[in-house]
């Protein structure tokens, strides 16, 4: 609580908090469940409609076990999901076949109103590197079929990982098509990197369909809206096809937040933290992610790592919850004294440290960040022989971005690979400590995914494109169609496949491979494959 009362003593200096807010916060705190078994149990509860709206999901797998997530909500549009406050009894079923016949593992979960009927099953004593299926039992009803699956021991050599990421789903700008290819492939693993939900009022983006109600702040609100957007039969199918890995950015919250700070000027720091516990609960609520990501009031550990083998090595960031305020108002500008402090950092001391440390550590051939916005310092524009950058992204925090990628550099990480989410457009960048200097050695590569839906169609061909490739040696391609990337990785090569639909406004969008690059092992320079 220390962060919180330093922050009321500055409120109260500033004469802006809000003490019924404060006492609500606090109350928030304090309210927010742990797992007891307080809550009276209902064994065989009856429905009068499926309990399982919202589909399974898998997650965080390691060589061992593996996350199994569900939510009852028999009317997942109403507070509560339509469920009584009551705890219900939910069995589960682990099988290692899709018929279900050959379980391996059973147990019974409960799923509480506290939070919000969720389920989340850590199983474990599993074999390594092996798919699995399951399904969930509440009463007389019975939940569609998952697959998941472990991942490889640590000391072990795979031969290959196949994999998908994406970011940004506006589920009023786009319909979710590309998902039906991603559930098609045959992939171990999906990474979402942020704006899975979008926090705005109803109607502010509609292209193809609304959201539910005005913009989210209570708990209710954001469960809801989690609802409308898993209530998608396409997105529910990818999440059953393989296990996630999720990580967050701004809007699953409050566009372009910075740690404690609103974009919103004179808001109420108090109801501004409020609404950040409300936003983490339902995220964590809605996610496969294991109890040790339980939030704790308005905090919440989301970065960690996760072992493919030696062959890859993942640390999942989260550069939003621990990030400085966006420099020069979070405007595009020069990469002045502001952007350059050396007290900007995007992610904080204590995430920063432990990034570095399993960096060292790492025997793995590729060494993967997969955080949220894009690293390469891109000139988005330039005025008057002058360029401009994005300071929402690593430019605005740009020592500490050079920092990394000296560190990168002189502790010979091997092969280091940053996935980005975010723009809402493809990029592949070239790395090095500062990209404005074209004389220095590549560090590392960085692959970029466009939206998956949001901004509704794009283009393949963004205006101005041969300036913006003239202005920054280090893009080795760029466009602004809807997608994901594809990647497959062996010991001795990274390819990216960049898929893209060509309409998300109306069903029976195509998907196809606009184009691909390969990284050899050893060498950071792109290749068109």
């Amino acid at each position: 609580m220390e962060s919180l009362t330093e922050l009321l003593r500055i409120a109260e200096r500033r004469g802006t908090v809000n003490r019924r807010w404060f006492g609500a916060y606090v109350g928030a705190l304090t309210a927010l469940p742990l797992l007891s078994n307080e809550s009276r149990l209902v064994a065989r509860p009856k429905f009068s409609s499926d309990p399982f709206t919202l589909g399974v999901a898998s997650g965080d797998p390691d060589a061992s076990s593996v996350v199994l997530w569900t939510r009852l909500a028999p009317e997942p549009f109403q507070p509560g999901g339509g469920m009584p406050a009551e705890a219900m009894e939910v069995t589960w079923e682990l099988a290692s076949d899709p018929t279900m016949r050959s379980r391996v593992a059973t147990g019974v979960a409960r799923a509480l109103p506290q939070l919000g009927h969720s389920v989340h099953v850590e199983v474990s004593g599993l074999d390594s590197d092996r798919w699995y299926w399951y399904r969930f039992r509440c009463g007389d009803a019975t939940s569609p079929i998952g697959r998941t699956r472990t991942l490889p021991k640590a000391q072990l050599m795979p031969n290959e990982l196949r994999f998908a990421f994406t970011s940004c789903q506006n589920f009023e700008q786009g319909l979710f098509t590309a998902y039906e290819q991603m559930a098609a492939d045959e992939i171990d693993l999906i990474f979402h990197l942020g704006d899975y939900i979008y926090e705005y009022e109803a109607g502010r983006n509609g292209k193809v369909r609304q959201h539910l109600g005005s913009e989210i702040e209570s708990l209710d609100d954001y469960r809801i809206r989690y609802a409308q957007y898993r209530s998608d039969p396409l997105l529910q199918r990818a999440h059953a096809h393989c296990p996630w890995f999720v990580t967050w950015d701004d809007h699953e919250f409050d566009n372009n937040c910075a740690g404690e700070i609103s974009e919103e000027l004179g808001m109420d720091p108090i109801r501004f933290l409020a609404r950040r516990a409300n936003a983490y609960q339902a995220y964590y609520e809605m996610m496969p992610l294991r109890a040790s990501c339980l939030p704790q009031g308005d905090s919440l550990r989301l970065y960690r790592k996760a072992s493919f083998g030696r062959l890859a090595e993942f640390l999942v960031l989260d550069t939003r919850q621990y990030r400085s305020d966006q420099p020069n108002d979070d405007r595009h500008s020069p990469l002045n004294e502001s952007a350059m402090a050396t007290s900007q950092s995007m992610l904080g001391r204590e995430q920063r440290n432990w990034m570095c440390g399993q960096l060292i550590q790492s025997e793995a051939t590729w060494n993967v960040l997969a955080q949220q916005v894009m690293m390469g310092m891109v000139a988005r524009s330039v005025r008057e022989d002058v360029p401009y950058y994005s300071m929402d992204q690593w430019p605005g925090y740009a020592h500490e971005r050079m920092q990394l990628a000296q560190f990168l550099s002189n502790r010979h990480v091997a092969n280091p690979i940053v996935l980005t989410g975010d723009i809402h457009s493809n990029w592949v960048n070239e790395l090095r400590v500062d990209d404005r200097r074209e004389d220095l050695p590549l560090v590392a590569t960085e692959f970029v995914a466009t939206s998956l839906s949001s901004g509704g169609n794009g283009v393949a061909k963004p205006v101005g494109l041969d300036e913006l490739l003239r202005n920054n040696p280090c893009v080795k391609f760029h466009n602004a169609e809807r997608g994901y990337v594809r990647c497959h990785a062996t010991p001795q090569q990274w390819q990216s496949d960049y898929l893209v639909v060509d309409d998300v406004l109306k069903p029976g969008g195509k998907t196809f491979v606009r184009a691909s690059f390969v990284v050899e092992a050893g060498d950071p320079a792109v290749q068109s494959a």
